[in-house]
């Protein structure tokens, strides 16, 4: 009966906070407080304990760093010169687009501000270049998402957390390495995001006279601020890559091992926040002003809703029914198409991959399937419908076309054409990622 409450609970947090417009991690943890220490009789002390620290210093401490390249027009001026740079190939705008917003979603900006950034440029570059709206906007949304799945960039960070907390709970299963399983995703979301913006450029008769009579004007340089930015996020990149890598690469040396057990993203972020503290590269104030506190909130409050599910055994019992009534090759699909639909009406970092992801270490262990696969699923579905005019994506790329008419034709495109398309050739994708891995 619990385990009930807990999944309706779960539910009606994530509906409430769609209709509401109030932040769904508040609804999380009143029902947490309640179902926990009246209805399973956890003390406060252990509630509280289920907020989830780690994963949310990493968030505030990562999101801190990058927030000085955004104040000080470092992602701006970056996305100007990467464009630029693509000027010869004009036919090619919607991988060169797709490129610029991976680039900057790797180099740590977040979806939202790849998004800001790049749809209003993108717009006026379709209108140029005689490209369709959906097809850019489609290129721009798969670049911010696939980049951010990188192991250090901004979503990725967020999953590799969600997964370790997920097999926190599994303590009979043997943890895998969240740095090389979110590289797992990162990689199956480039080859989805190609895949998919091919079928947008190359399926569209509007796409057939695409780069004749664009413009690139050539960027201003940047500025010492803005280099100064850009070296300390290389080396940030260097520092907490080449480690792991290493380890990957030299398992057995215990030097290494012992050095990239100690490098944390969130600690190395935190220590070249101070050095552009101290090099003045932006004004404090702003940069912590844009710290993503929405966010955060959701998925602490998620996850310990979700913690207090585990504790009842409601995720055992989830994971055990659809081991035993769905086929074990249409579980990927399941998992699909059940995190494109709840991407649909609430945020994937916060409500779906921590609903979803604590589902899949024992789900994979009865089952047999890679575990890598399925949060790839799980992931990849989410994200297939984050580009419905309802999501903020969808939103503010609606908000960066210029004429009322042409907004109202892109919101219906968006809608019934780009999500459609989308969740239905990530499903077939991740069937075939299921089979492959």
């Amino acid at each position: 009966m619990l385990s009930i409450l807990l999944v309706a609970s779960i539910a009606l947090a994530v509906i409430l906070g769609y209709k509401t417009q109030i932040n769904t991690g508040f609804f999380c943890m009143a029902f947490a407080y309640l179902l926990g220490c009246f209805g399973l009789g956890m003390s406060t002390k252990e509630l509280v304990a289920c907020w989830p620290t780690s994963t949310m210093f990493v968030i505030l401490s990562v999101s801190l760093f990058y927030n000085f390249a955004a104040v000080n027009g470092t992602l701006e001026k970056m996305s100007s010169h990467l464009l630029y740079t693509c000027r010869k190939f004009p036919g090619m705008l919607p991988f060169a687009l797709f490129f610029v917003a991976v680039a900057l979603s790797v180099m740590g900006a977040a979806y939202f501000t790849v998004l800001a950034f790049l749809a209003p440029i993108t717009m006026l570059i379709c209108e140029e270049a005689k490209m369709d709206k959906l097809t850019g906007a489609v290129a721009i949304n798969c670049g911010a998402l696939a980049g951010g799945n990188f192991s250090t960039a901004a979503l990725g960070v967020v999953f590799r957390g969600l997964m370790e907390t997920a097999y926190e709970a599994e303590p009979a299963l043997a943890v895998p390495d969240s740095f090389t399983e979110e590289m797992k995703i990162f990689a199956f979301s480039i080859v989805f995001s190609l895949i998919l913006i091919s079928v947008f450029r190359f399926g569209f008769r509007s796409n057939r006279g695409i780069g004749k009579g664009v413009v690139f004007e050539k960027p201003a340089a940047f500025e010492k601020d803005q280099k100064l930015t850009l070296y300390l996020m290389l080396a940030m990149m260097a520092v907490v890559l080449v480690f792991p890598l290493l380890k990957l690469a030299l398992p057995h040396n215990a030097v290494i091992s012992t050095v990239s057990g100690k490098i944390d993203v969130g600690l190395v972020a935190v220590c070249f926040a101070v050095f552009a503290l101290l090099l003045k590269l932006a004004p404090q104030k702003e940069v912590i002003a844009r710290i993503p506190w929405n966010t955060i909130l959701m998925i602490a409050g998620a996850g310990m809703l979700i913690a207090v599910a585990v504790k009842a055994g409601t995720i055992d019992a989830l994971s055990a029914w659809i081991g035993s009534n769905v086929p074990t090759p249409m579980v990927p699909l399941a998992f699909s198409f059940v995190g494109a639909f709840m991407s649909f009406f609430s945020s994937t970092t916060g409500v779906v991959a921590p609903a979803l992801f604590p589902l899949i270490p024992p789900l994979a262990a009865a089952t047999g399937l890679n575990p890598a696969a399925l949060f790839a699923c799980t992931v990849l579905g989410a994200q297939s419908s984050a580009i419905s005019p309802f999501s903020s994506g969808g939103s503010l790329i609606l908000g960066s076309v210029g004429s009322e008419e042409d907004r109202n034709h892109l919101f219906n495109r968006l809608l019934f054409i780009a999500v459609p398309v989308s969740v239905i050739c990530c499903a077939v994708y991740n069937l075939a990622v299921a089979e492959l891995f």
